[in-house]
């Protein structure tokens, strides 16, 4: 059985538009980086059961890039996401609205090329981007 990482964040915004700031590509490729050495160039997005998903990131040197991807197996909308990415890993994205907050878990199945501390550090990471580009946008 593969490990699992839990992430998460609270952020002050409706769950309506931290669904949208979190689904739509346009919005992903401006937020979906671990440090700001990093960028997303590219995001596409078909969110439906089955669709697919693939997110390049890419440091913005040039030095180097990769291909994050998925498949969508279960949605449902303003609640979660849960996803097969390309590696075979589970991952499942739930949004919990709590007054003002919209809270965001993500839990995933740890890899084995990295220790899962750093993994877990990326990942929070990443969600702190979102946080802060959805709170102030």
């Amino acid at each position: 059985m593969k490990n699992k990482i839990t992430v998460e964040t609270a952020i002050n915004a409706s769950l309506e538009k931290v669904w949208e700031y979190f689904t739509n590509s346009n919005h992903v490729e401006k937020w979906n980086y671990a440090s700001p050495d990093w960028h997303c160039p590219k995001a596409e997005n078909n969110l439906h059961v089955n669709g697919k998903f693939n997110y390049t990131m890419a440091a913005k040197d040039g030095s180097f890039s990769f291909d994050f991807w998925g498949t969508y197996t279960e949605i449902k909308k303003h609640h979660y996401i849960n996803s097969v990415l390309g590696d075979n890993r589970q991952m499942e994205v739930s949004f919990i609205e709590n007054g003002t907050l919209t809270q965001v878990v993500e839990t995933f199945e740890a890899e084995n090329e990295n220790p899962i501390e750093l993994q877990k550090q990326g990942w929070q990471a990443i969600l702190d981007n979102f946080k802060n580009y959805t709170e102030h946008n």
